[in-house]
């Protein structure tokens, strides 16, 4: 995992979310979990090597943020917003978030076959949170401040963990840098809200939840995009395009592709976030201040 501080680390290369941890005096914290059994295996043993698992920390929902806490069992105490607990690998109409981690070990972690759980097996013990709060909590480890603070628009239980010793703030995926924003789920008003929040904390280091390792001005470029993205399905509701006639003319797929083993799901991502944004934006909208 790439060091980013001589006490924050992060993986950035592989499918799925960025999972991190931080080194304290008195063991580790994680914040997200690799959806990838190997990977999973691989940074608990790294995590180990430094020292107790103190936490696990959640930022979201979304299966490549939440599945690895499975091979984490006994490593520390999950916690997360009452939100993710909630939803936590809920099936959808749109995702069966089993299946979807399922789908990805034959073209990104063959080896992990092997350890891939049963559904059964799995949900008999998916290593949910088991510490939840609403609102936003601090934590104090050893010689480390971990303020989680509750970040909605993306989903409704999404956090940001601030380290200020570090001064690192892991944003889960308010941030997707370089990559195709998914945000068919989300609230984008309160998403925008809550980016000129993020700006306002002073840290040098933004870890996101998909793409390179970023800083402050990344806050920016999100807001920005969200904004082209709200105005392309907007002008198109104004021109009188149905619904399926935004979708076939509106995409920013390329600017900004599907993050790491994840291009085929072009299509899908650009399809679902147009289809939401029309429905949003086909109803009366809040005035932004």
């Amino acid at each position: 995992m790439e060091s980013v501080t001589s006490r924050v680390f992060v993986e950035t290369s592989v499918r799925g979310c960025n999972p991190a941890y931080v080194v304290t005096s008195d063991g580790v914290v994680i914040v997200d979990t690799p959806q990838l059994p190997t990977r999973a295996v691989a940074m608990r043993k790294e995590v180990e090597a430094h020292g107790p698992a103190r936490y696990v920390i959640n930022t979201e929902h979304h299966i490549d943020h939440i599945f690895g806490n499975y091979f984490f069992a006994g490593a520390g105490t999950v916690i997360s917003h009452k939100d993710v607990f909630d939803n936590f690998m809920l099936v959808t109409p749109e995702l069966d978030p089993f299946a979807y981690a399922k789908e990805a070990i034959a073209t990104d972690d063959p080896e992990g076959a092997a350890l891939f759980p049963e559904r059964e097996s799995y949900f008999r013990n998916p290593n949910k949170p088991s510490v939840t709060f609403e609102g936003s909590v601090t934590l104090t480890v050893g010689d480390r401040t971990f303020h989680l603070i509750h970040t909605p628009g993306h989903t409704p239980g999404q956090i940001a963990v601030h380290v200020p010793e570090e001064r690192a703030l892991f944003v889960g995926d308010t941030v997707f840098n370089g990559c195709q924003t998914w945000l068919y789920e989300s609230d984008v008003w309160t998403w925008l809200r809550t980016l000129d929040s993020l700006s306002l904390i002073d840290v040098d280091i933004v870890i996101p939840g998909h793409g390179p390792v970023c800083d402050r001005r990344s806050f920016a470029t999100q807001r920005a995009f969200l904004l082209e993205w709200i105005s392309a399905v907007a002008i198109g509701i104004a021109k009188g395009w149905t619904k399926e006639e935004s979708i076939d003319r509106i995409s920013f797929l390329d600017r900004f592709p599907v993050d790491v083993g994840q291009e085929y799901m072009g299509e899908f991502v650009t399809t679902r976030n147009v289809s939401a944004l029309y429905d949003r934006l086909s109803m009366p909208q809040p005035v932004l201040a």
